[in-house]
């Protein structure tokens, strides 16, 4: 599974661990992320990350 980086602080998305804090299971795609989720560090939206 790809991973995703913040552009703003540089955090990581990583499907394997998802983000469980927001809901987001362990195994879930970047792209199965809902629209209106955010960075959880920094909290800007989805829009904001890149492909590691």
């Amino acid at each position: 599974m790809k991973q995703y980086v913040c552009t703003a602080c540089g955090y990581v998305y990583n499907p394997e661990a998802g983000d469980p804090d927001s809901g987001i299971a362990p195994g879930t795609a970047f792209e199965d992320i809902p629209d209106d989720w955010v960075c959880p560090v920094c909290g800007v939206s989805k829009e904001d990350f890149e492909l590691a």
